[in-house]
């Protein structure tokens, strides 16, 4: 007798057999919640599978994180199955640090534009392609090329660049 397998499983091995070694890490967290970490070389490959494929076209949000020698961003994406029932996918990347840049998915799945610029403000990460990375939610005064929600920022050392800019 064949168990069937849930929605959730069905997802992670469709990334596993489509996408093979671009896929660092998969696992069904929860129901209706999927994590996949990816290689940042594939993001644009498999956020098109995703949405042709597997319907994945809603942003709920995008997530910034510092993991202090990288920078990671996490897709959360919707597939709705019905009205009550949905999928959430967390699908992450990481970057280097010193180099933080990802290709924006705004092309493939549009609600992605103002979480992208959100996560810019406050990362520092640049979304090549991305039509508008002027700041969002950041004030006018804010000092270029400080990211408040990194890591090796501290509250009064941002006090004093704000001051300085605003001289």
């Amino acid at each position: 007798m064949l168990s069937d397998i849930s929605k959730e499983q069905e997802i992670v091995n469709n990334l596993k057999d489509k996408f093979g070694d671009k896929i660092i890490e998969a696992k069904v967290q929860s129901a209706r919640r999927v994590f996949v970490t990816i290689d940042s070389k594939s993001l644009i490959k498999v956020t098109k599978f995703l949405a042709k494929e597997k319907n994945y076209t809603h942003v709920a949000t995008i997530s910034g994180l510092d993991l202090v020698k990288n920078l990671a961003v996490i897709y959360h994406l919707r597939e709705y199955h019905s009205k009550e029932q949905f999928i959430t996918l967390s699908l992450k990347v990481e970057v280097a640090k010193d180099k933080p840049k990802l290709p924006t998915i705004i092309t493939i799945i549009p609600g992605a534009e103002l979480y992208e610029r959100e996560v810019h403000d406050l990362f520092g990460i640049v979304f090549e392609g991305h039509p508008d990375l002027s700041p969002l939610i950041l004030p006018e005064h804010w000092p270029s090329g400080v990211y408040p929600l990194r890591k090796e920022y501290k509250l009064e050392d941002i006090k004093t660049k704000i001051e300085k800019v605003k001289k």
